[in-house]
């Protein structure tokens, strides 16, 4: 499974905005995607889903690995979660 840890970019955290831009682009995948907050012992949420995402609770600046067995999703959604989405 391929992974990769980024920083949230969005000034206002995962909120609505920025998760549904994430899941809608997740969604476009065959393959599961995950993230997982860093420090946090949760279940990794299903990043198809906008609620899961921000059930997570991830602030601006916080660290969040993204997962999934195909590697180009991986990179895909992580440039989506470091980019500052809340001008999308």
């Amino acid at each position: 499974m391929a992974s990769k840890t980024v920083t949230v970019g969005s000034t206002v955290g995962l909120h609505a905005r920025p998760a549904t831009v994430i899941s809608e682009a997740a969604a476009a995948y065959d393959d599961e995607i995950l993230l997982a907050l860093v420090g946090d012992d949760e279940e990794p949420s299903d990043a198809s889903s906008s609620l899961m995402i921000m059930a997570l609770g991830a602030e601006h600046g916080d660290q969040v690995t993204v997962s999934s067995d195909n590697a180009d999703a991986v990179e895909a959604i992580a440039a989506l979660v470091e980019k500052n989405l809340d001008d999308e």
